[in-house]
């Protein structure tokens, strides 16, 4: 047997053909197309990719919050969902808002938003244009194999740099 460790291997779609052949045994209907649809694989992959992403924010400004203990409550970071969507959050701290939103099944959208309804995205290392209104968009690519990859500019995205860029950006930003 070979020996993986669960925590770095995605075993929903697995649990979810067990389901599906349960279904279809119950059922006595055979749906083949909805396993091959890119658009289901799509919206399926956006939200476990956004997921991701949380789960991470939430644990570095988890830490974040703890090296500032018996500091100024008010300097804390928070993290909310956002109401009426699936899996869309935002960070808030000292009227800054890092808001993290699925636009469409291949779109995820990064942005700032202050207090005086400015938004507008932090300036990618490299960059010489000034900082503007335009929010950062990954988007998926499908590969072979259904294979999906997210990338920001055409460069993939990987999940631990992108955090820690838009996390120190926020904190930046939002420090008084």
């Amino acid at each position: 047997m070979m020996n993986m460790n669960s925590d770095k291997i995605d075993t929903t779609w697995l649990e979810s053909l067990a389901i599906e052949e349960i279904n279809m045994e119950e059922s006595g209907f055979i749906r083949f197309a909805d396993s091959a649809d890119p658009a289901r694989i799509l919206e399926e992959e956006s939200i476990l990719f956004i997921n991701k992403i949380k789960d991470r924010f939430e644990f570095y400004v988890s830490l974040f919050n703890q090296y500032r203990v018996n500091r100024d409550q008010g300097r804390m970071i928070k993290v909310f969902r956002i109401s009426n969507t699936i899996s869309d959050f935002m960070l808030f701290r000292n009227s800054l808002k890092l808001i993290v939103a699925r636009k469409s099944s291949d779109v995820i959208s990064i942005g700032f938003l202050s207090n005086s309804g400015g938004l507008f995205s932090p300036r990618i290392p490299g960059d010489q244009s000034p900082q503007t209104s335009q929010i950062h968009e990954i988007r998926a690519f499908v590969g072979a194999f259904n294979n999906i990859s997210w990338r920001y500019q055409g460069e993939e995205v990987h999940i631990d740099s992108m955090v820690k860029f838009y996390l120190s950006e926020f904190i930046r930003s939002s420090a008084r």
